[in-house]
């Protein structure tokens, strides 16, 4: 149960704010538009900004979606890992990883499943989730396997996800039901 009641599903106003997260989601809102929706503004800032990680950036879909997997599981978000694990089949990763995924830590060393940039991006998203501060080493080599940019867009999908992650938990934000 959520520690907040979800606004109702048929929410009509603010109008250009809901029809715009609905709009992003393919018309429906999910119980996390639901509970960002009883602060308007933080549901607009929300929709534009989380839609620009997921749909804008140049990191590769895989590896965002690596990100989204881990930090969820750190960080204890079923809803975000049952979102984002379809997303990162979808993305190019297996089954196999996926199931490695379920372990962050010891996905960052698993050499028959992840290749050296996908362990270099698990263990710089395992470091910030669970410390913030990331060692030399690990920055390195991640440094090493993606451009500035990338790099950049990584970081701020891993920190981004973890303040998703952090709000669903902290709410109670319940997965949708088929």
């Amino acid at each position: 149960m959520p520690r907040v009641p979800y606004v109702p599903a048929d929410l009509a106003e603010p109008r250009a704010i809901v029809e715009a997260v609905r709009a992003r989601r393919g018309g429906t809102l999910l119980n996390l538009d639901r509970m960002l929706l009883h602060s308007p503004e933080m549901a607009k800032g929300w929709n534009s900004y989380l839609g620009a990680i997921r749909t804008q950036l140049q990191l590769s879909p895989k590896l965002r979606e690596l990100a989204m997997c881990a930090v969820a599981v750190l960080n204890g978000a079923d809803y975000e890992f049952r979102h984002h694990a379809p997303e990162f089949l979808k993305a190019g990763g297996t089954h196999a990883q996926l199931e490695a995924l379920r372990e962050p830590q010891r996905a960052a060393s698993n050499e028959a499943q992840f290749d050296a940039t996908e362990r270099a991006a698990l263990a710089v998203a395992v470091e910030m989730t669970l410390a913030v501060k990331v060692s030399d080493a690990s920055f390195d080599a991640l440094e090493r396997a993606l451009p500035a940019r990338e790099l950049v867009e990584f970081v701020g999908t891993v920190a981004t996800y973890n303040m998703v992650s952090r709000f669903l938990v902290a709410l109670g934000v319940e997965p949708e039901q088929p």
